[in-house]
């Protein structure tokens, strides 16, 4: 059974939870940097099962809200509830495994002479660089069964430097899948693919989308084009705020999304995509 919600155009929304267990709980969450407010009183729920995008334009506080459910960034003030624990009463060393990321910034951790095979092994620690630390056998024969799944298996002792962006997108999902995660974050995954990759990209996040023993997801996008099918919710953010968030075709209207980026668009959806252009 699918959340009830209750939609919005202004920047306030309740979901109201099911027997479905919460994988996010987030409750009036705000993020202020000096004088600069990020995230202004979030309220978002995520539940087993369901796959998210959120979009919004350059500034919405699309990557400090990931930041936050990848235990990576404390709210200034609400709550925020992960896999069944809250952010400043547990040990978030011992959270984040259980959470697959994928991201530029943790892209720019992983050193540029590393093979392919230990980029996504080394996520069984938890660190980005190999080191001293032992691995089972099946832990290489788990990454690189990954690897094979993303279509770059061949390129194992390749190193993660002499990739193009698309082989090192599919690198980074296989990281983020490694330890089998309760939880899959993804921001901006198609970002600087063509054409080609990127529907190379979103064709293989459909078909995650729609595995059935696939852990909840959330995908980060400014991109309307970029969603995958199979993604079951949408959350739209604009100025740190909530515009709407729900069962993704309540969501990605024409009206939500023109109050969202700022600009009249006609939204037309075929085949389980969308694509939006402004309206003259």
């Amino acid at each position: 059974m699918k959340a009830q919600s209750q939609l919005s155009v202004t920047r306030s929304f309740v979901l109201v939870s099911t027997d479905m267990s919460d994988v996010l709980e987030l409750a009036s969450v705000s993020v202020v940097r000096g004088t600069k407010t990020l995230l202004d009183k979030v309220d978002w729920q995520v539940n087993e099962g369901e796959r998210w995008v959120i979009l919004g334009p350059n500034g919405a506080g699309k990557t400090t809200l990931l930041q936050i459910a990848a235990a990576r960034m404390h709210p200034t003030s609400g709550s925020a509830g992960i896999l069944d624990e809250t952010l400043g009463r547990v040990d978030v060393f011992e959270l984040r495994p259980r959470i697959g990321l994928s991201s530029a910034a943790l892209a720019t951790q992983i050193p540029e002479h590393e093979k392919v095979l230990n980029v996504v092994v080394t996520a069984a620690y938890g660190v980005t660089g190999r080191w001293r630390e032992g691995y089972e056998r099946d832990d290489e024969r788990r990454a690189f069964g990954l690897l094979n799944e993303w279509g770059i298996g061949p390129l194992l002792n390749r190193s993660f430097a002499s990739l193009s962006e698309g082989e090192r997108k599919r690198v980074q999902i296989a990281r983020a899948l490694m330890t089998d995660p309760e939880l899959l974050l993804l921001d901006e995954p198609a970002a600087g693919l063509d054409l080609g990759g990127r529907e190379e990209l979103v064709h293989k996040l459909g078909e995650l989308a729609m595995d059935e023993s696939a852990p909840a997801i959330v995908l980060v996008t400014h991109h309307l084009e970029e969603v995958p099918p199979g993604f079951t919710h949408a959350l739209l953010l604009r100025d740190g705020g909530v515009v709407a968030a729900g069962p993704i075709a309540d969501v990605l209207t024409a009206e939500n999304l023109s109050t969202t980026f700022g600009v009249d668009l006609d939204v037309v959806q075929n085949g389980g995509r969308y694509t939006a252009t402004a309206r003259r």
